[in-house]
């Protein structure tokens, strides 16, 4: 598959059986082949999605000592804000060109009270893009179970204690040439087992193909991007593919623009023990062995800070 696919969802929720079925197959080939599609159709309003870029872009606007007020309490919380160029995605490289919110279902109970309200997890409009966001997430799952011949129920069940995390982004426009190496994103496959993707009409987002070619993931209005991650690869031994990616610095006038986006990453519960699906064995042997998705998760945080 050399182009990520545009999937219409709608008729996986509100279809008849043959409709349903039809989405189901374009999903398992997406996930089987690229690891990458585009979902239009969904449940999230472009009103929603316009209103949480816009509350991103205010609290990114605020004078950096604000922001970081709001910073990880501690190393691996994964909740708070993280700082321009703090994360490496590609451990090999200098730090990202980027700044982030981190929220997770868990209220911020450790920030000081005095910083609260500037902070995006008390926001209504990100409150319910949250829960639509796990809405969502539940039906790809849904479909996802079905096209591995598992109880439709299946992965929804092992994420219901919502151990989910929304991030903000903002890539700020540049005005001095980066280090060697440096982009706004490195080259990285995510951790969990999906991704929700939201971004703005700048772009910059790349996908590497399976022969090793990148191919542009540019913004399509009225779309969501979808891609599976780490724990759905080693759930399904390798049936499905957790596609590296990254965000490239451009080389036009874009240069000069902020970029922003919204990532909803999906993870597992923590106790749920990630193992190799009978349904994905007939062809090979399990490839890992079996990890808690807990435990999977903090690895990689401490990989990447």
């Amino acid at each position: 598959m050399l182009e990520i696919p545009v999937i219409d969802f709608s008729p996986f929720t509100t279809g008849k059986a043959t409709g349903k079925q039809t989405v189901v197959q374009q999903i398992y080939q997406a996930c089987h082949e690229i690891g990458f599609m585009y979902l239009k159709n969904t449940n999230i309003s472009h009103n929603l999605i316009n209103q949480v870029l816009k509350q991103s872009k205010d609290f990114f606007d605020l004078p950096l000592t604000v922001k970081q007020q709001l910073a990880w309490t501690n190393e691996f919380s994964n909740q708070g804000y993280v700082g321009f160029e703090r994360e490496r995605l590609n451990p090999n490289n200098p730090g990202d060109l980027k700044e982030a919110f981190n929220i997770g279902k868990q209220k911020l109970t450790d920030i000081d009270v005095t910083h609260r309200l500037s902070s995006p997890a008390k926001n209504p409009h990100i409150l319910n893009f949250y829960q639509a966001c796990t809405e969502l997430a539940n039906k790809v799952l849904q479909a996802i179970a079905l096209a591995l011949e598992l109880p439709e129920d299946f992965f929804a069940t092992n994420h219901n204690q919502q151990n989910h995390t929304l991030r903000l982004l903002h890539y700020p426009s540049l005005s001095q040439t980066p280090k060697l190496r440096q982009v706004r994103a490195g080259e990285h496959s995510d951790y969990g087992s999906i991704t929700l993707l939201f971004q703005d009409e700048v772009g910059g987002l790349e996908v590497r193909t399976v022969s090793g070619k990148w191919i542009a993931a540019s913004p399509i209005p009225h779309t969501i991007i979808v891609n599976t991650g780490d724990l759905m690869e080693r759930w399904t031994n390798h049936v499905f593919c957790s596609t590296k990616h990254r965000v490239m610095i451009p080389n036009d006038d874009t240069l000069k623009q902020s970029r922003y986006s919204v990532a909803f990453f999906c993870h597992p519960n923590d106790n749920t023990e990630i193992v190799c699906l009978e349904s994905c064995q007939r062809d090979k042997s399990p490839i890992y062995p079996p990890i808690l998705a807990g435990e999977y998760l903090l690895s990689r945080l401490q990989a990447s800070y």
